[in-house]
């Protein structure tokens, strides 16, 4: 495992760029107009925000790794107990292209795991992670 990967969902992406910008000392490593993020050293650590989808707040966790070997390590891991895995190549997501897999862990929480090739000029879509939303959804009764 190389970095832990957070998303947050943000309301107002100048002053959220302005507040994380000030805590990690350093301005984002790639910023659009929807979105910024920063490759962190100390704590090694993807910190990205956004401002799409639904209500702010932590949209979903991930593991970034440098090689295919480990992103298939880490999902046998997942399939070997018992947890389901997503596969998702060549996705084009939050302006890049990865390979990844996406994971629930027992309570809902969205783990992407995922390894990046290569920048990708729109911001994208994730089929396999929209599956995986609609699955949680139906996980719990409110």
């Amino acid at each position: 495992m190389n970095r832990l990967h957070v998303h947050l969902k943000v309301r107002d992406l100048e002053q959220s760029i302005a507040f994380y910008s000030a805590l990690f000392a350093k301005e984002p490593d790639k910023r659009k107009a929807d979105y910024a993020k920063w490759m962190l050293e100390d704590p090694r650590a993807n910190i990205a925000i956004s401002t799409r989808g639904a209500a702010p707040g932590i949209d979903h966790v991930g593991l970034q790794v440098d090689t295919s070997e480990e992103l298939e390590a880490l999902a046998a891991r997942l399939k070997s107990a018992g947890a389901g895995a997503l596969e998702e190549r060549d996705a084009a997501c939050c302006y890049a292209k990865s390979d990844k897999y996406w994971a629930l862990s027992p309570d809902g929480a969205k783990w992407e795991l995922y390894r990046t090739f290569a920048d990708s000029p729109t911001f994208g879509a994730s089929p396999a992670r929209d599956a995986l939303e609609k699955s949680a959804a139906g996980r719990c009764c409110a």
